[in-house]
């Protein structure tokens, strides 16, 4: 299975152009792992660290983000109630999935 450095390492080239409407930051901290990630609908540009003001944060662990981004599992009602996963905006993170074809990975 694929690392969280691996993941995001991965992105700009499985990035499928021409999914998103209007350009979105998301900032991901996941752990020790920390991401900022800028999609537009040319290109996908990862960056380590919070390295702009996001409009889509996501915190939550490394296990949880992996079965999102690589087994579609998107968190449930309970996960964000006992605070496994944080989010300011819960409808972009399912949108997130389609950005990407992590098939393989």
């Amino acid at each position: 299975m694929a690392t969280i450095p691996q993941i995001f390492d991965a992105m700009s080239e499985r990035y499928q152009p021409g999914k998103i409407n209007e350009d979105k930051i998301y900032y991901f901290s996941l752990g020790d792992n920390k991401y900022t990630v800028i999609i537009t609908a040319e290109k996908c540009v990862v960056e380590k660290g919070k390295t702009e003001e996001a409009d889509v944060v996501l915190k939550t662990t490394p296990e949880l983000f992996t079965k999102m981004v690589l087994h579609g599992k998107m968190p449930g009602a309970l996960d964000i109630a006992r605070g496994k996963v944080k989010t300011n905006n819960p409808g972009a993170l399912k949108d997130l999935k389609n950005f990407f074809d992590f098939s393989g990975l």
